[in-house]
Parts: C-alpha cells; structure tokens; sequence
C-alpha cells in the first residue's frame, strides 16, 4: 500500500497549491452561516468527526481508542489546536445522516470516493487506494466472472459496492446481489464462511486484516480495481474546512505520517500465507495453552501475546527446536545469551521463556528514549533477530539517505542493504542478511495481532469494541 501513497501524493501535490489558494478565496468572500466551518471548530475548541465501528476506522483496543482512520482524525484535531470528538456509526445507514444534519464536521472511514457520492458531497484529498475482491469460501468452486455467480450473493446496503455492482449490471444483466442494512463487510465474511450466503465484496485491505484470522476466505476475483479513499465533507459546509483538508493531508503526505500510519496497521499484513496462517491457527488451539501461563508469568510490563508471538516465529512452540546456528528451545538463545540471561538450561520452556522475556526487555531499554511506542518495539525485534549492532548501522545509513532513523517504517527499507557491500562497508557492523529481520518483525507483528484478536473474542470483547452508550462521542485527548 505505501507505493499507492507516494502515487496519491504525486498526483495529489500536482492541484494542491492552486486548490488551496482558491478554497481559502472563496471562503474569504462568503458571510458567516450556521454551517460547518473551520472559524466554528476554533471557536468552540473541537472537531466532530463521523466514523464507523471497525478495526480499519475505529475501536476500542486494550490501550483505548484506536483505528487508522481515529488515528488520522486526531492528527487534524491536534494540526488545528482542538480536541477530536469521535461519533462512531454502526452502519453507513447511520454516518451519512449525520453529516447530512450537521451533527458532525465530516466523515473519516475508509469511504470509496464515487460518482454517485461526487454528486452530493465534497471530498478532501484521497489518501490511499483499494479494490474490491469477491470473495467465496475455500473449497467452494472458485468463480472467475460475473457470469459464474451462482449462489447466494449479498453485500453492504449504500456501499460503494453496491454501485459499483449498479454499473456491472448495466452490461451483465443477469446480475443479481441481495443488500443488507444490517451487516457490514466483515460481517458478510463470516456468513461467507458459515454458508449463509456463497459470495460477499470485500475492499482490499479490509480483506487483508482478516484472512489472518479466517484464512478460508479465498478471493475469486476482483470486482473493481484501485480506487481512492478520502474523508467527506458537507456541500453545505464552509469551504474553509476543505481548504484546510488539503493542507493537512498535504503535509501528512510530505512529513511520512501516512506511511506511518500505514505501516502500523497495513505493512504487516500485505502478503498472505494460507499454510501458515493454518498452522499457526492449529497452533493456538492445540499448543498455546500448555504455555500460555508462562508466558504470562514472565511477561513483567510487556503483553504476554508479543512474548509468544516472537517464541512462535523462533520455535513454533517447540521446547526442544534447534537451528543450524546453534540457537535452541522456545525462544531460540544461544548459549553465550542464555548465560548471561541466568539460563541453565535452553531446552527446558520455564527457563527458556523468563530467558528470552529478560533478553527482549534488555534490548527495548537500549532504544533511544526519545522513539515511542511500538517503533520502539520494532527495532527492539529486529534487534532480537540481527543483533543491535546491525540496526543500529541500518539507522545510520537512513540518517545518511535523509530519512528518519527513528522510525521504523523508514529503517526496514534500508536493513536489506545491508547485504550490498556498498552499503556495508561504511558502517560498524558490517554485512548482515538484513532482509530477514523485516521479514521476521512484519511475522511477529502478524501472529500478535492475531492472537490479539481471539484474546478479545474469549473476553467477549469483539474488535470492534461495544463501546458504552454514554462513551460515544466524548471529547478524545
């Protein structure tokens, strides 16, 4: 998704001064009304923002609220000075109204800009691209076209998908989808799964979060190809609160916090392993709970699901694994880390667990204070994998290129070079299979975020949050 980004950014840079400076005359010449403008939002020291319930837009995690969108939406608030006051919809039935009624500024979820929508509403810069993929269960006949839709096919009442299937129809007559208020995307994917319906449309990276935990959603094919996302605004709106979308989105474009931002909820999730997302399933049900109170135990301020997500990619859960390098048991030490960790024993999984926790620990109060969470946590992993040493080398090389050496998302791409021998002659450490610790943090960040979903569904704390009625739309800091 980052390569889309830099693609939006282009394009987008190309019309934003002109569209600046023509937004803000107009809305220099127009008397104040009652609609939405941007003097209102700094007047009354908040901006009402409309979203929707999701792991894409909004939730409520173990750390409060969170969500790419909530996360994006609180960027403006603080780029503007005011606090953000979130009002989560359940249904797209739900958001529009109230921007329509003025109940809130504008509408930050993941919303397909459309020809339909063009024509009532206003929409701030796009800042990402998705397709659209049918999809089916696995192990049903894979459909191809249009014209091998057979069975039961259902999606979302008033989505962009349902338009886009609007237009399909016009040259496939034989089309035919039922729509449904009541359930959203992800929703139609579990129905999917059950064998309620045969087929349902999902948006690109939505699909992308959940095969981690139902790898059996396969994609037939893709419905629509890449189309932008963007925030929506009001046409009764003052133009003055567009005008200052397009600021914003133009220096969260130039300053890398849509990178970031997408790396933290995307960059692990791009590429699919069906196998290992089933082996690793398998694994949750059937080994994790001889040693899941261990890895509790041990876990001391960290979350026990990263404890066993980084002795998953190590071992598998194995206590007795072993490497060509000489690394052994559930969190793989060697033997010079295991003495120093106190460790007598590798193979055995108390000894080995309290081992590596202590280790990782150690190697999280050695990145800079100044790098917040999770960065911090990433190049803590990475140097799990590599060693310190050689993280440290790929941050200076991204110092030199002129990128930010204290963000994650910009030191991945340059670990790989450490394996050119242009690149590793000039630092400390020297060469290094750089590649393998990005791959190893985007893994670690996959198995954790999946067994931090299925925490949350044993505590019966879906991912979407059922977030208390008197909590919706209170003042976020």
């Amino acid at each position: 998704m980052n390569s889309i980004l830099k693609k939006t950014y282009q394009m987008f840079n190309f019309f934003r001064l002109f569209l600046v400076v023509a937004v803000f005359s107009i809305s220099g010449c127009q008397n104040e009304t009652d609609r939405s403008s941007l003097k209102r939002i700094l007047d009354r020291g908040y901006v009402a923002v409309g979203t929707l319930y999701g792991p894409n837009s909004y939730y409520l995690g173990a750390e409060g609220p969170a969500g790419f969108e909530y996360e994006l939406a609180k960027k403006y608030a603080e780029s503007l000075g005011v606090e953000l006051k979130i009002m989560p919809s359940y249904s797209l039935d739900e958001l529009f109204p109230r921007l329509d009624s003025g109940e809130v500024d504008f509408l930050a979820a993941g919303l397909n800009v459309t020809p339909n929508r063009l024509t009532q509403y206003d929409f701030a810069p796009s800042y990402d691209s998705v397709s659209q993929k049918l999809v089916f269960k696995q192990g049903n006949v894979r459909p191809r076209a249009l014209k091998d839709l057979t069975g039961n096919f259902m999606v979302t009442a008033n989505s962009s998908h349902v338009e886009n299937l609007q237009q399909l129809k016009l040259e496939n007559e034989d089309l035919a989808w039922q729509e449904s208020s009541e359930f959203d995307s992800e929703e139609l994917l579990l129905k999917v799964l059950s064998g309620e319906i045969d087929y349902t449309v999902v948006d690109s990276h939505v699909l992308a979060i959940n095969r981690r935990y139902y790898p059996d959603v396969s994609i037939g094919f893709t419905i629509k190809e890449p189309a932008p996302l963007a925030w929506v605004v009001s046409k009764e709106s003052d133009d003055s609160i567009l005008g200052s979308l397009i600021e914003f989105f133009g220096e969260v474009h130039h300053d890398g916090t849509l990178l970031t931002l997408d790396d933290k909820y995307y960059g692990h999730v791009e590429k699919f392993n069906y196998v290992d997302t089933q082996a690793f399933l398998a694994a949750i049900d059937n080994t994790l709970p001889t040693y899941q109170t261990l890895f509790e135990k041990y876990s001391d301020g960290l979350d026990w699901k990263l404890l066993a997500a980084i002795s998953y990619q190590e071992s598998h859960w194995n206590p007795k694994a072993r490497s060509h390098t000489g690394v052994r048991g559930m969190m793989m030490l060697t033997l010079p880390t295991a003495k120093q960790m106190g460790v007598k024993s590798r193979l055995d999984p108390e000894q080995s667990i309290a081992g590596g926790a202590k280790y990782f620990k150690n190697l999280i109060d050695r990145i800079p204070d100044r790098i917040p969470f999770p960065d911090r946590m990433w190049f803590a992993l990475a140097s799990y994998n590599v060693g310190f040493g050689h993280v440290n080398d790929a941050r200076i090389i991204t110092q030199r290129q002129g990128g930010d050496a204290d963000r994650w998302v910009d030191v991945k791409s340059r670990l790989p070079l450490l394996k050119q021998k242009k690149y590793y002659k000039t630092v400390k450490y020297g060469y290094a299979r750089g590649d393998e610790p990005v791959h190893y943090v985007e893994n670690i960040r996959r198995y954790y975020h999946t067994l931090t979903y299925f925490d949350e569904k044993i505590r019966n704390k879906p991912v979407t949050n059922n977030i208390e009625q008197e909590e919706v739309g209170e003042l976020t800091n």
